[in-house]
């Protein structure tokens, strides 16, 4: 009986779906099969750039949209909305003939995760007991792990001949269509109640630009561009050095995301974490491990050891950061959560569209090794400054 089933259970497995699509093979799945499409679609460097960078710019895109619709029409729309683009997406991605038909794809699959994170938030505010709302959305974020650690055993398939990588983008479409559905039954119809939820007055409520947040939007930017970086190119860095002995050039892709999937798991301890180590202490860590998984990469994108130990690290700091990101923000903007944290994701999202598009014109002239290179020096630079206090203690 469905009503038997808590508002509680029905909201995390909705966000856990809708994030498992989104931040799964709509926002890693071009990076993941970009082997495949250099061959199908005879891309270069910049143009794989260019069209990572379109989906990432479409997850720019989609935030101020989804805030727009979050206040108007509640938190159901916008993820119904970025599910059905990822379906939609990935059906133009699975039937595509052209590079720029492949972008397109690319792109509209991409909008989905600007569309189906920030409402969950609000949502849990609404239906979630507040004892119950740490556990809830911990689920939503988990989602995003076994989206990423499920594309990658895909794509082993493909790697393997077990299926064909239209045939799996076909699949990737079936999820959205079912991450819509299971949307439209577990996110609440409509708006809160004027004021419900939001204890602070409107005139007390912080500023979003003001020096107190600089930090946040910092961390947010060079999240993004490392995370991008490494999200477009790692896979097809170790393929062109040869893969990985045992396996399959094009496995090697799938090993590398599924390490970054399943490592993805210690985000579930962030709070945790975070109340041991500090603020301070913790993102210093984070982008010390950006800096560590990128230059690995570019070192010894052919051992076993170093492309598993690079991926699991960066897949541990996306979660974290990413847990990091959304609690961080409720602190500094008490009362305005869900907008701050629109605020800090527009940080994330502008960072991923630039940090292609540079790496990419960067390994046309030099190559990938001097692009992961060079990208991992604004991360290390961030562990540094952070490391140094750049964040004060009572943020």
């Amino acid at each position: 009986m469905t009503t038997s089933i808590s508002p509680t259970v029905w909201l995390s497995s909705a966000g856990f779906v809708a994030t498992a699509v989104s931040f799964g093979p709509a926002r890693m799945g071009f990076g993941l099969f970009l082997p495949t499409f250099r061959d199908v679609f005879a891309l270069s460097t910049t143009q794989a750039g260019l069209i990572a960078s379109l989906g990432f710019l479409a997850f720019f895109a989609a935030l101020p949209v989804t805030a727009w619709l979050d206040a108007r029409a509640g938190q159901r729309v916008p993820v119904m909305i970025g599910a059905a683009s990822a379906a939609f997406g990935f059906l133009v991605v699975a039937t595509a003939a052209t590079g720029a038909a492949l972008g397109a794809g690319v792109a509209l699959a991409g909008a989905s995760a600007g569309f189906c994170w920030v409402p969950f938030n609000d949502a849990a505010e609404r239906v979630v007991p507040v004892d119950a709302r740490p556990g809830a959305l911990s689920v939503v974020s988990t989602g995003t792990t076994v989206g990423v650690a499920a594309a990658g055993a895909l794509f082993l398939g493909v790697a393997y001949g077990a299926t064909d990588w239209r045939a799996a983008w076909t699949g990737f479409a079936v999820a959205g269509l079912a991450a819509a559905v299971i949307a439209g039954r577990g996110v609440p119809r409509g708006r809160a109640a004027e004021g419900a939820g939001d204890p602070i007055p409107v005139s007390g409520r912080p500023a979003l630009l003001r020096r107190a947040v600089v930090p946040l939007y910092a961390a947010a930017l060079c999240f993004g561009a490392s995370n991008a970086v490494f999200l477009s190119f790692a896979a097809d860095h170790v393929v062109a050095r040869g893969g990985l002995v045992g396996v399959p050039d094009r496995a090697a892709a799938a090993v590398i995301f599924l390490s970054y999937g399943v490592c993805g798991i210690v985000g579930l301890a962030t709070g945790w974490i975070e109340a041991r180590l500090g603020l301070r202490r913790l993102l210093g860590l984070l982008f010390a491990a950006f800096a560590a998984s990128l230059a690995l990469i570019a070192w010894r994108p052919s051992a076993w050891g170093a492309v598993l130990l690079a991926a699991g690290l960066h897949g541990a700091a996306v979660m974290t950061i990413s847990a990091l990101l959304s609690f961080w923000s409720l602190r500094l903007f008490p009362g305005r959560g869900s907008l701050g944290f629109t605020a800090a994701l527009v940080g994330v999202a502008a960072g991923s569209v630039g940090g292609p598009i540079l790496a990419g014109s960067v390994a046309d002239a030099a190559g990938l090794t001097w692009a992961f290179l060079g990208t991992a020096g604004l991360p290390l630079a961030a562990a540094a400054v952070f490391s140094a206090g750049a964040v004060g203690r009572r943020t």
